[in-house]
């Protein structure tokens, strides 16, 4: 018997193939354009315009009627803009089009409101042909580009479409080999970082932000205590730092909102990034004008010069909270050198402040100098705005890696936004961090200097988050250390995979990278009845392995 190639191969349209290979370095596995010289075991064909090159397993992706709809006599029926499916008891939302099947026997693959299959499962003689009726790497491009609406947060809808692939092909009895994104040791990583928007309210005089604070820390503190969203104890802290606010513009108390030295502490032997803002004053540009001058910083950079140093001294990552990175490059640069005078080194992450951000803002960070963002997310919602927990290349970038961001606090607790109860809120972050522990990736999680200060007082979900996180025992590192973990898994190459002889032999290596966890080989297998299972193995520099199936 011949070796089976495991590669799979893929036929796309030419515009789609920057979309393709993002996909295949989320979904790490060997994969190539399909070559007309190569037999491939696995065959995704996505292009309704070419031929499809015979293989044990086709996938068949789009949401038009092709030559093997045709050919069955089983023509989709009217295609759909934006649908739910329903597939292994998950939810998969779609945002193209999609088109359903004729009824078959027990699709798994189903609309989640009419119960029709979207795709369905023929096995011949010469293999098995999976016919899906929507457009893959559409789907692709918009979570990398546009991303999810807030009502689909909670949904890693990427990674579904990862395991829903992965199904297919080890449903037809075939090995799959891949690099999850899973650091050695750990079953997923957790990226705590911090947006430093009121470092410390002396910079503040009577400005909207203090008479904000005098307002939520007296008559929205007390309406709270009223209706049972506050304990007494938080009340009496909150009017304890109103009463305190004088002495510390004199120079006579601590400042409250000067949390630095407190997060050290809560965070001892932790990762963790904060982003400061460079310049104050300057609320920067919208792409229709100037922002709201409310986006102003009172302070910048080096009016906390003494707080960086400290922070990068006990070995946290600074960061540029940017202001017009965003939209000009020129001013990217000028803001990442603020930063970095002050911080002593040059600076490798920005998160713009307000989260502004297009789909051009990663051309324009990468061209700034910058490695990674940390911006796409949502301001009003947590959860998965891309779909998936990876760092990924924007389609835009050239080198820079985008960091989604998860869960934000002013998104979970402020009043106009989700206004949570900390009970509601575990409720809507907890299954996160079990998405996070199921698929891998990096849950990235912003807490805001202010935020376990009054009038705030979100300290005691972060601690119980935090308690959670380590109980799981994810990896800690900083931003930069979790993106380039993902770089070095990009350089990740497959030398060599085949089946032969009962056994599946890989040969594959990646760059170097020793002061961070190692990746993970991972070797799917398929048993008698179509029972799966998979081996997972060390991969640092260099890996050849036979693993039997």
């Amino acid at each position: 018997m011949n070796p089976r190639n495991l590669t799979i191969g893929v036929v796309a349209k030419a515009g789609e193939h920057g979309v393709v290979r993002e996909f295949f370095e989320l979904f790490k596995t060997p994969w190539e354009f399909c070559r007309q010289d190569k037999r491939y075991t696995v065959v995704l064909h996505a292009d309704r315009g070419s031929s499809c090159p015979p293989a044990d397993l086709v996938i068949l992706y789009g949401s038009e009627s092709n030559g093997f709809d045709e050919a069955r006599r089983r023509l989709p029926g009217a295609a759909r803009a934006g649908a739910m499916l329903s597939w292994n008891r998950e939810r998969l939302p779609l945002y193209g089009r999609s088109v359903p099947f004729p009824p078959a026997d027990a699709p798994d693959v189903v609309f989640e409101d009419t119960r029709e299959p979207l795709a369905t499962i023929t096995r011949c003689e010469g293999g098995t042909v999976v016919r899906a009726g929507y457009d893959l790497f559409d789907e692709i491009r918009f979570l990398l580009t546009t991303g999810q609406p807030a009502a689909h947060a909670s949904i890693p809808t990427l990674e579904r479409h990862i395991g829903l692939l992965r199904g297919w092909i080890l449903g037809a009895g075939i090995p799959l080999v891949e690099i999850p994104p899973v650091p050695a040791g750990h079953r997923f990583t957790v990226c705590l970082t911090h947006d430093l928007d009121h470092p410390a309210v002396r910079f503040h005089k009577l400005d909207h932000t203090t008479l904000g604070f005098l307002y939520r820390a007296l008559l929205g503190s007390l309406v709270k205590v009223c209706r049972g969203r506050m304990p007494i104890a938080a009340f009496r802290r909150n009017v304890g730092a109103v009463l305190r606010l004088p002495l510390v513009h004199l120079g006579l108390a601590e400042d409250f909102w000067a949390t630095f030295r407190r997060y050290l502490d809560i965070e001892r032997g932790l990762g963790s990034t904060f982003f400061a803002v460079p310049t104050k004053g300057d609320p920067g540009r919208t792409l229709d004008g100037p922002a709201p001058g409310a986006r102003a910083s009172v302070y910048g950079v080096a009016d906390i010069t003494d707080q960086v140093k400290a922070l990068t001294a006990a070995g946290r990552e600074v960061g540029v909270h940017g202001i017009d990175a965003w939209i000009d490059s020129r001013r990217g640069v000028e803001e990442r050198a603020a930063v970095s005078r002050v911080a002593g080194a040059a600076v490798a992450g920005v998160r713009m402040h307000w989260l502004f951000f297009d789909e051009s803002a990663p051309g324009h960070l990468d061209e700034a100098g910058f490695a990674y963002d940390s911006s796409f997310g949502y301001n009003d919602a947590v959860g998965f705005r891309a779909g998936t927990l990876q760092a990924f290349k924007p389609l835009t970038a050239r080198r820079l890696l985008e960091l989604p961001l998860h869960v934000m606090d002013t998104a979970l607790f402020y009043p106009p936004r989700l206004g949570l109860t900390q009970k509601a809120a575990r409720a809507m972050v907890w299954p996160l961090v079990d998405e996070a522990e199921r698929h891998g990736g990096a849950l990235t999680i912003n807490w805001h200097d202010r935020s376990i200060a009054p009038e705030r007082l979100w300290d005691g979900f972060y601690l119980d988050l935090l308690g959670e996180l380590k109980r799981r025992q994810p990896w800690f590192p900083t931003a930069m250390q979790a993106v380039s973990w993902f770089r070095r898994r990009r350089t990740a190459r497959f030398d060599s995979v085949c089946q032969d002889n009962g056994s599946v032999h890989v040969r594959a290596s990646a760059d170097g990278l020793d002061e961070a966890p190692g990746l993970t080989l991972r070797v799917h297998t398929v048993g008698p009845g179509r029972a799966t299972h998979f081996t997972d193995l060390p991969l640092r520099d260099t890996l050849e392995v036979r693993v039997s199936a």
